[in-house]
């Protein structure tokens, strides 16, 4: 294990941001984090964990250590009657994760192909798509509390997962280091093809049989088909989250705009497409240098070369503005600002 000095963390962020760590190291075991802890405690140093860095925004050098997690296994580790217990360190790649529970035959989880980052960012911001979230195939996780080193266990509830959040984003923010997401896993599985154009999908492959693998590959088809792939063009996916808004301003905004792509949510409160809402306001396909907004996904901004994390942040902003003035509702970034 070597920590490197003033490092470019351009191949280490989705976006492809060019921007400097005054430190970094990789950890591939528990007892090498604990070393990059001591590493940034003795020298009072701020640090930073990231695992794919496919949800961060680097506005700035970081003055730092920036520590990123490589922690990998895949096991199944208990099974019942009715579910697998597979258990997956943090420093998995989510899809590659995916792919081996389809290969094992553990369904469940090929709702949620494609999403870039790793297992360990999953429940962070409890990650969904088409119908499923992280929480819906969650058992358990371990996580390194930073300022005692011991490991604990979180259950379901202790988690507290809600739309793209959990406790570790909210009241345990930056308190702990996630190892490891055991996830419960249905050996009769209800495969969810409701949501989005998966059913239209599957329909275009022809398929004759409903399987994981063929949900997945409908996945990925789709995904493919309107989100860029941050290997050609920067980005972290979706950069904001869909905003959840009150029966009132809901019923007034279909006044307005009868075509609005609105769904019921919790507790009399319904969810609209942030996506829509920023095409409304003329951002999709908008570009200046190197910075933007992707041509079939407005949710998506992309860094097409060269362009700074600050330029695309302040590019947010404007976006942000421009649709709580067309429509008083206020988007909330997906993405870590850093």
């Amino acid at each position: 294990m070597s920590f490197q000095e003033n490092i470019s963390l351009k191949p280490f962020n989705s976006f492809g941001i060019d921007c400097l760590a005054s430190f970094f190291v990789t950890v591939t075991t528990i007892n090498e984090l604990n070393e990059a802890l001591d590493f940034a405690k003795e020298r009072q140093l701020s640090f930073l964990i990231i695992g794919g860095g496919s949800n961060i925004l680097f506005t700035k050098n970081y003055n730092g250590l920036v520590i990123q997690n490589k922690l990998t296994s895949i096991e199944l580790i208990n099974e019942d009657q009715d579910y697998f217990y597979i258990q997956a360190s943090a420093g998995e790649e989510w899809h590659q994760f995916v792919e081996y529970c389809i290969q094992n035959n553990y369904a469940g989880v090929e709702n949620l192909s494609l999403i870039p980052g790793s297992v360990g960012a999953a429940p962070m911001q409890n990650i969904g798509a088409y119908g499923v979230e992280l929480k819906d195939v969650f058992f358990k996780l371990e996580a390194l509390e930073i300022n005692t080193r011991i490991i604990k266990s979180f259950s379901l509830k202790d988690c507290e997962f809600g739309y793209r959040e959990s406790v570790f984003k909210t009241s345990l923010k930056n308190q702990y280091i996630i190892l490891n997401v055991t996830f419960k896993l249905a050996k009769q599985p209800k495969f969810n093809v409701e949501y989005g154009a998966i059913k239209t999908e599957l329909e275009r492959m022809n398929c004759s049989e409903l399987t994981a693998k063929n949900i997945s590959q409908a996945v990925i088809n789709i995904r493919t088909s309107k989100l860029p792939n941050p290997k050609e063009i920067g980005n972290a996916g979706s950069f904001f989250k869909n905003p959840i808004i009150s029966e009132v301003l809901c019923s007034t905004l279909k006044k307005q705009n009868p075509e609005i792509p609105i769904y019921p949510s919790k507790n009399h409160q319904y969810k609209i497409a942030a996506g829509w809402l920023i095409e409304q306001c003329g951002w999709k396909g908008f570009r200046q240098n190197d910075y933007g907004c992707h041509a079939k996904q407005a949710l998506v901004l992309v860094n097409y070369g060269n362009a700074t994390g600050k330029e695309i942040y302040n590019l947010s902003t404007e976006i942000k503005q421009s649709v709580y003035e067309k429509f008083a509702v206020e988007l909330e970034r997906e993405v870590n600002i850093i």
